[in-house]
């Protein structure tokens, strides 16, 4: 089948998702030192934002992430872009305080893009590797780019270090900013550009996902976050499979295999008792006799337990009677 040239783009918009979930980095399934981790449930688009002020800007940087997925049209707002194949991107807006001019740009800081420039290089270690007190993942991922200088167009390496911090108290949900909060992100992007570095940390403590840093090390530039979440516990995996949900698996296995079981053996004794004796009816049935008296036996059995409640709440005087 050849492919049209028109056809290319619609082509490629179908692949990336699948290139993204094929790539280095899977999040639902995350094995190390022996230890296996679901971050899944954090999976979707979210946002978080630092907000930086000197004597002639106020800038405001948004970071839009998706650690199981490729951001598709959240990675575009505006004119400002940073390529639908990202995993994370940040959006820039400068605003000066005289009020005279801004600026907003978006830029690449995890992703993949094998037709271009980059490649998404996971590493994932446990903290406990790190430092014996401390229990979760950190993960650093590549394949970003930033401008140092946005107008001469020098770039350096980008990327990014997320600290998943076990917290059995939380979902790591707790607090986040979704791209889906406003239907014009360009437009809150450019709001947040007027809030103070007080109201960007107000409720910083209540958020599960927090910015830590944004600068360089080394050769590259490096995006450090924090998340807070019960998924990267070492024993949550183990301890959920272990739980209610696998005791109710565990006797369901075991009704389903005596309910078949028992039917094998009343189907097995029908045919038994119709080849050999032409039985018809209840006489089918292997134990028939047994089968009928079921209902009668259980009627004594009744009987026979409120007749010794009753001589139980009555027999309390010893068997003696008043002369």
């Amino acid at each position: 089948m050849r492919i049209k040239y028109s056809d290319i783009p619609l082509f490629l918009s179908a692949l990336l998702p699948s290139l993204a979930s094929a790539s280095g980095f899977d999040c639902a399934h995350i094995n190390t030192d022996g230890y296996k981790y679901d971050l899944s449930p954090l999976k979707g688009v979210h946002e978080v934002y630092h907000v930086e002020e000197t004597e002639q800007y106020v800038t405001n940087t948004s970071y839009v992430l998706n650690i199981c997925n490729i951001l598709k049209g959240s990675a575009i707002r505006g004119d400002a872009k940073c390529g639908t194949s990202k995993n994370i991107c940040g959006f820039v807006h400068r605003n000066a305080k005289d009020g005279h001019g801004s600026s907003t740009f978006g830029f690449p800081i995890v992703g993949l893009d094998h037709l271009g420039h980059g490649s998404k290089d996971p590493e994932v270690t446990r903290l406990k590797k790190i430092d014996a007190d401390r229990e979760g993942l950190l993960v650093k991922l590549a394949g970003g780019e930033y401008r140092e200088d946005f107008d001469k167009g020098k770039t350096k390496n980008a990327g990014a270090t997320i600290e998943f911090k076990c917290d059995p108290d939380r979902s790591g949900l707790e607090g986040l900013h979704t791209t889906l909060e406003d239907p014009d992100p360009a437009k809150r992007l450019r709001r947040r550009a007027g809030n103070s570095t007080q109201g960007d940390d107000a409720n910083a403590g209540d958020r599960s996902l927090q910015f830590k840093s944004f600068g360089q090390d080394g050769d590259s530039y490096v995006l450090k976050l924090d998340w807070r979440t019960r998924y990267a516990c070492d024993d949550y995996q183990r301890t959920k499979g272990s739980g209610g949900s696998g005791h109710w698996g565990f006797f369901t296995w075991l009704i389903i295999i005596a309910f078949l079981l028992t039917a094998a053996y009343l189907i097995f004794g029908s045919w038994l008792n119709y080849s050999r004796y032409g039985a018809r009816g209840w006489d089918l049935l292997p134990h028939s006799d047994i089968i009928r008296d079921i209902p009668y036996i259980f009627q004594d059995w009744l009987r026979h337990v409120i007749n010794t409640l009753q001589g139980t709440g009555t027999g309390s005087r010893g068997g003696y009677s008043a002369v």
